[in-house]
């Protein structure tokens, strides 16, 4: 198993780093970003490499890379880093965290992350490129395709098709048997029925502050009393 590359200094790099280092068997050696986002020589303890030299210092003959990005431009960033890795020759790991209960007939692609506690039932389908956050739910027969973002506690039902690039943010809901377009902005707490076009977005609007503050409200609700 080759040691791999981390592309990427930010949030999602800690936080993947953190799974990379304390629940695989994957030896994370160095990271690298582009040129012009160099947070310095090192980060975490690791090496940082400009990514248009990684090819030399790294080679893809012995080196993986996965690339820790987030969701920004519905993903369209990532995916992009993930093509030019290709180009260079690496491999892109995928993490599957070793409890995230995946079932055993689950097919998924290259750069995929895959959190402890998520919920995944047989006859599903992940492409490239999806990152999907704990407490997730992807019920039997759904396909997820490329470059998607599963946030914590999203619910996609059974038999769904979700198209490329799409966002679901924490708590969003997608009802049985429908499709989603491609780049399409699942907003939280959301429920979607029924089948989407691309680029589509879905929000839910925010719980309205109370007339009352936190204290009048504990008074008059006697919540305090136990």
């Amino acid at each position: 198993m080759k040691p791999v590359i981390l592309f990427g200094t930010g949030k999602i790099a800690e936080v993947i780093l953190y799974f990379l280092r304390h629940h695989s068997q994957r030896q994370v050696v160095a990271c690298c970003v582009d040129r012009e986002y160099m947070p310095g020589t090192h980060w975490q303890d690791m090496p940082v490499a400009a990514f248009d030299e990684i090819d030399t210092l790294y080679p893809p003959e012995t080196h993986d890379m996965f690339i820790a990005l987030g969701y920004q431009d519905m993903n369209a960033l990532r995916a992009k880093k993930c093509a030019q890795a290709r180009q260079l020759g690496y491999t892109l790991a995928s993490y599957v965290h070793p409890d995230s209960g995946l079932p055993l007939d689950c097919r998924y692609g290259d750069n995929c992350f895959i959190m402890n506690q998520v919920q995944v039932h047989p006859c599903v389908t992940l492409g490239d490129n999806v990152f999907i956050w704990s407490g997730a739910l992807i019920g039997h027969h759904s396909s997820i395709a490329n470059n998607c973002w599963l946030t914590s506690s999203t619910n996609i039902s059974g038999n769904v098709k979700v198209g490329e690039n799409c966002f679901f943010g924490i708590n969003s809901t997608v009802g049985n048997s429908i499709q989603l377009g491609a780049s399409c902005f699942i907003g939280a707490n959301t429920l979607v029925t029924k089948s989407t076009q691309n680029e589509q977005v879905f929000l839910q609007e925010s719980s309205k502050a109370f007339r009352l503050n936190s204290r009048q409200f504990l008074r008059m609700s006697r919540f305090d009393d136990l």
